[in-house]
């Protein structure tokens, strides 16, 4: 029996103080945003390629459009975005930084609330140092996680590491791989730990100066780096980073690729920015 009261599991509902917190940060981040130089943008609830972003389908809300056409709800902005911006609007605008503040849902009833923002042939550093200032700007200064998505696929693709074991970090199963260098590169924490990669293989190693160079010009105190993460999202091809405030995750971003366009991006959690705010009173 559903009473008259209830919500789906997993939808949102903010009244009062939280939807007063939640329209302040919202405020903030259009206000910081349009300031260092992007434009907004909406985008449909509805899509036809929301699939081309995830590795598991299941997540997808799935309809049908007038013509019997699969429709899906929007589960993703960054695809959409970097879709619309360069396919659809086209030579309507010559601008190349976008940002969006809208939800998302995914099945059966999970609602959230993003803040994102996405650059036409961005940089990582550009982005990460966006999303610091945004964060700062609503008071907080989490922790920066640093990774780059190549050293799992070269792990799976070249070493036969099982990219099921890396997405779950399962550490015990990690370490025992046969590989003289793979406890050393679990270990690898601070960014200080790149400074001697000698005994990590060519290819490996290479990467590894990526995420080093990147965290130098990031300038960012409070950062650590995590070199075996695998991100889920199908587009994100190299350097990736999270920003966590004790066990929430605030935010997440990275460079990526999507139809053979190049960008970079981030989304912010709105909802957990809104949870820390009203926890810190």
């Amino acid at each position: 029996m559903i009473f008259e009261h209830e919500i789906p599991s997993g939808s949102r509902l903010y009244f009062g103080e939280s939807a007063k917190i939640k329209r302040e940060i919202e405020n903030i981040a259009s206000d910081t945003l349009y300031s260092l130089g992007f434009e907004e943008i909406v985008t449909p609830l509805f899509s036809y390629h929301q699939h081309d972003a995830f590795e598991d389908k299941k997540s997808l809300v799935r309809l049908n459009d007038a013509e019997n056409h699969e429709v899906t709800l929007r589960a993703d902005s960054t695809a959409d975005v970097v879709r619309i911006v360069t396919k659809r609007l086209g030579r309507s605008t010559a601008s190349k930084k976008w940002f969006y503040i809208q939800p998302t849902v995914t099945f059966p009833t999970k609602e959230k609330y993003q803040i994102g923002a996405e650059v036409i042939g961005g940089s990582f550093e550009k982005i990460a140092e966006t999303t610091t200032t945004l964060l700062k700007q609503i008071g907080s200064e989490p922790v920066m996680q640093i990774a780059n998505i190549r050293i799992p696929h070269l792990l799976n693709e070249k070493y036969g590491v099982s990219l099921e074991v890396l997405k779950s970090m399962h550490v015990e199963q990690i370490v025992n791989i046969d590989l003289p260098w793979i406890e050393p590169l679990v270990r690898l924490h601070r960014v200080n730990d790149l400074n001697d990669l000698s005994g990590f293989p060519d290819d490996i190693k290479a990467e590894l100066v990526r995420i080093k160079e990147a965290a130098e010009k990031v300038q960012y105190d409070n950062m650590v780096i995590s070199p075996l993460f695998y991100a889920k999202m199908r587009y994100y091809d190299s350097l990736t980073f999270r920003m966590f405030e004790e066990n929430s995750l605030l935010a997440m971003g990275g460079i990526y690729t999507i139809d053979g366009v190049e960008a970079a991006g981030f989304a912010l959690n709105t909802d957990e920015c809104v949870s820390n705010k009203m926890k810190r009173g």
